[in-house]
């Protein structure tokens, strides 16, 4: 996520997360179809692709990323109004001082909750790095 923030910069960045039950294995960027620094909008055809590609795996549409390369690692007003999917989790990231932060929530109408994540990193298994939430 954080590679695929910096190389969009000075835009916003975004894409879908997919996995099983709370667990992150599939990170996928998705073009910003705004092409805006200050609010995104997915590809729709490569939204659509990803998708059914995760359908295809087996993988459930866990969450949604995108960043704020101007701060802060919150929701907006707009991404709370604009979100559609209160099974999922929101993810943002902004670059911080030396390092990029990260920060997720559950929206449901206008109720936000922030979701704490935990990065991991199995050393008996390289092929399970991911995050839950």
């Amino acid at each position: 996520m954080v590679s695929h923030a910096e190389a969009c910069l000075p835009e916003e960045a975004c894409g879908l997360l997919g996995g099983l039950g709370s667990r992150v294995s599939q990170v996928v960027p998705v073009e910003n179809a705004e092409h805006s620094a200050s609010r995104y909008r997915m590809d729709p055809q490569a939204q659509v692709d990803t998708l059914l590609g995760f359908e295809r795996e087996g993988v459930e549409l866990l969450g949604i990323f995108h960043s704020h390369p101007g701060g802060p690692a919150e929701l907006s007003a707009t991404d709370v109004r604009e979100a559609r999917y209160p099974e999922c989790v929101y993810l943002v990231l902004s670059p911080g001082e030396g390092a990029w932060v990260g920060k997720a929530f559950r929206v449901d109408g206008e109720a936000v909750q922030p979701v704490p994540v935990a990065i991991t990193d199995s050393t008996s298994d390289p092929g399970s790095r991911g995050f839950s939430h």
